[in-house]
């Protein structure tokens, strides 16, 4: 009996209350709850922040990607279901993807430079020839592609002219990413076949 009462007295002894634990936090989020939006915020805010900077090494883009993080969180948070996982990891997840988008768009911004500048210091070339022989490369890749299975076809229109990963294309196509790497690679080496490329 004694142990309870100082139990009960070491409970009334605290100022604050226990803090909520991030998955209650964001069930209140999707009620609205900015309160909960900001302790969320606290909570989560330095491991978003570092898996972001770990990604892409700039600590204002990072920055900018952890607020664009945190406001998605704000406008879906209804979407989270504690049945599949723990708001810990939906938010990190979500860091994550950003974080790659972001890596990705700005190779994808310095390839198109470097192909722009390749194209600029390029002199004296012929056009029609070119564009010729860019037709009729064209015209070779539809034709090897239309030799592959649909799937396969698929899945390398996905990856190479989508720029989809292997998750997100499992996802599209509803099916696991195991099956997914295999169609790719499966239709990859068909079309190297089709089009008479040699390794």
């Amino acid at each position: 009996m004694l142990a309870l009462v100082e139990r009960d007295t070491d409970s009334w002894s605290s100022d604050e209350p226990a803090p909520a634990s991030p998955d209650l936090l964001l069930l209140r989020v999707a009620q609205g709850d900015q309160q909960a939006f900001s302790e969320l915020y606290d909570e989560l805010s330095g491991r978003v922040l570092g898996l972001i900077t770990r990604l892409l090494k700039d600590r204002a883009q990072s920055e900018e990607v952890a607020q664009e993080v945190f406001l998605e969180v704000w406008q879906q948070s209804a979407k989270f279901d504690t049945k599949r996982g723990s708001a810990a990891s939906w938010v990190l997840t979500m860091a994550h993807r950003r974080a790659v988008d972001r890596v990705r768009a700005a190779q994808s911004s310095r390839d198109r430079d470097t192909k722009i500048g390749i194209r600029d210091f390029e002199s004296g070339f012929d056009q029609v020839s070119e564009s010729v022989e860019i037709r009729i490369e064209h015209e070779r890749v539809s034709r090897a592609l239309g030799r592959l299975t649909e799937f396969q076809r698929q899945a390398v229109q996905l990856a190479y002219y989508g720029g989809y990963s292997h998750s997100e294309m499992a996802e599209q196509l509803g099916v696991p990413i195991g099956t997914v790497k295999t169609r790719l690679r499966d239709g990859m080496i068909r079309l190297r076949d089709e089009m008479g490329v040699t390794s």
